[in-house]
């Protein structure tokens, strides 16, 4: 019996690597049953949201989904569809492995790490209020009667709520995963030196959790110091668990140790929905040109059927993405300029696809 998938292509180039996604998919065997379904910045004209309610509808109906990005305004405008689809679905673990593949063009090799990141807390729950709102003037004098320290006039203020429950899950999540996975350590980041309650909440769950799995080392690490071992000696890390904000940043960090994001995928995961993602953006200057790297949206898809119980062709998408890097002659010319340091001799987005194809096997 077929697996039924719902496939967001987005926007920019989403349509482009998603395509070669499928059809690296498809040419595995697996049996998958698309259900393409639309997101992006040309729904809101149709329907006044870049997350049309059907495809919500789908997803909750389906419970697994890979998409293509989306494009999201900065500053002003709606608010991600990633960050949406996370929230609608309690889609509380971001999974991000970050594993060096041959010929990937980075200076570092055999990094073989993995990302477990918060996703529905921290300064990303949206609780936000403008400058010059009188609720802001409002939160100044409940500030002012706790006796804590005010802030400026004409601030904008986010709120940063950080929760028992979710820190539980997300630690928990990271531990099982890496119990599961064979994996020897988790790491949980933090900054609770300087935010005592929220982040200081966060490190006291995580080192409770930690009780529990005597069988899987824990440390605990402050965010900058983090980022300055990642880089430095990213081999002294395993499973790193965050929450939110910093494992955004962080997973991004990690994935330019392995070729950028453009190798990277990703997981969102809640109890009852998976949806599977690229972790680089829409890029919608190159948007229909043919130039876009789609290793990150097929690696995204060996996730992806792991988690349908296809392990075989998910293994064999693996290898045959290596085995394309490695060889160096069908790449994109981000890898191709990485590995030469010219883009002479690359291919496009569909010639990558087919070269992939080619090796399955």
């Amino acid at each position: 019996m077929a697996h039924e998938v719902v496939l967001i292509p987005g926007d920019g180039i989403g349509p482009e690597i998603t395509c070669a996604m499928r059809r690296v998919v498809d040419a595995t065997g697996a049996a998958i049953s698309w259900r393409v379904e639309p997101a992006g910045a040309a729904q809101v004209e149709r329907c006044g949201t870049p997350l049309p309610p059907e495809t919500l509808d789908a997803v909750r109906s389906v419970g697994v989904a890979i998409k293509g990005p989306v494009t999201t305004p900065v500053g002003t405008g709606f608010r991600s569809v990633n960050v949406a689809l996370r929230q609608a679905f309690d889609l509380y673990a971001c999974v991000r492995p970050c594993r060096s593949l041959p010929g990937d063009g980075s200076r570092y090799r055999d990094i073989d790490l993995v990302i477990v990141r918060e996703n529905t807390e921290d300064l990303y729950a949206g609780i936000e209020f403008e400058a010059g709102d009188p609720a802001v003037d409002e939160l100044a004098r409940l500030v002012e009667r706790a006796g804590a320290k005010g802030f400026r006039p004409g601030s904008a203020i986010s709120i940063k709520p950080i929760s028992e429950e979710g820190s539980r899950r997300i630690v928990t999540h990271a531990f099982e995963y890496a119990r599961a996975c064979g994996r020897h350590k988790v790491t949980a980041v933090h900054k609770a030196n300087i935010m005592k309650a929220t982040d200081g909440l966060f490190l006291r769950v995580a080192r409770e959790v930690a009780g529990s799995y005597p069988d899987i080392a824990f440390e605990d690490k402050i965010v900058d110091a983090c980022c300055m071992g990642l880089v430095t000696d990213p081999a002294a890390f395993d499973v790193l668990v965050l929450p939110n904000l910093y494992g955004d940043i962080v997973s991004d960090l990690c994935a330019g140790l392995v070729g950028g994001l453009g190798m990277a995928p990703g997981a969102n995961i809640g109890d009852g929905c998976a949806v599977f993602e690229a972790t680089h953006g829409s890029a919608p200057d190159i948007a229909g040109k043919d130039i876009a790297n789609p290793t990150a949206e097929i690696l995204s898809a060996a996730m992806m059927l792991d988690h349908l119980g296809e392990y075989e062709a998910a293994a064999r998408i693996r290898a045959a993405v290596g085995s394309v890097l490695a060889a160096g002659e069908q790449v994109t010319a981000d890898v191709r300029r990485a590995q030469t340091g010219s883009a002479t001799g690359a291919v496009g987005t569909r010639a990558f696809a087919d070269a992939v194809i080619s090796h399955l096997g």
